[in-house]
């Protein structure tokens, strides 16, 4: 796993192993970063379940002005910090180890771009949608990577669907503030 593009190009990442762990793959990774290109530069970015934090890293490495990481799981946050040092990020990042909803009920700072990789089939991000929506920024993008057969809702609070990505068994799902979409 590396970071694709950006400041931090080429930067190798470290993740968890087991199988409670599962990184998005690069060739989804660089699509979702295609899809949204020009909504990272100089935004405030969600990395929701963040993992290894490679999402946020990309996002950081992109020109995002600001990344928080948030995981319930010390490990995650461990690997989380030790790819930010190595990736020369850390000073961009805010990391909570916590978990997504308590996070989301306190967090009074909005966000531009939300990105949602929950652990898969437990209804978590069904749950998390309309938490991260109430965090967005009006001209914000929310990002889900869910597998193909699990529903997810056309629309949540004010943001809509706009397109679906499918990638094998993962699908990458784009939501946007309804004021935005309907220009």
């Amino acid at each position: 796993m590396r970071v694709i593009t950006g400041s931090a190009r080429g930067r190798r990442l470290t993740t968890l192993e087991g199988e409670s762990v599962r990184p998005t793959p690069e060739r989804v990774k660089e699509a979702v970063f295609s899809a949204v290109q020009f909504d990272i530069e100089g935004r405030r970015v969600l990395d929701l379940f963040a993992g290894s934090g490679q999402i946020g890293i990309e996002a950081l490495s992109r020109g995002a002005k600001q990344a928080v990481f948030v995981d319930e799981s010390k490990d995650s946050i461990e690997v989380i910090k030790s790819n930010l040092e190595n990736t020369g990020l850390s000073d961009k990042a805010q990391i909570k180890n916590m978990d997504f909803a308590v996070y989301l009920m306190q967090n009074r700072e909005k966000f531009d771009v939300a990105f949602l990789d929950p652990p898969y089939r437990k209804g978590i991000l069904q749950r998390a949608l309309p938490l991260t929506a109430s965090a967005m920024n009006k001209g914000g993008t929310i990002i889900c990577e869910n597998p193909v057969d699990e529903e997810i809702p056309e629309c949540m609070e004010n943001f809509i669907k706009i397109r679906n990505y499918r990638y094998g068994k993962i699908q990458i799902t784009l939501y946007r503030h309804k004021d935005v979409t309907e220009k």
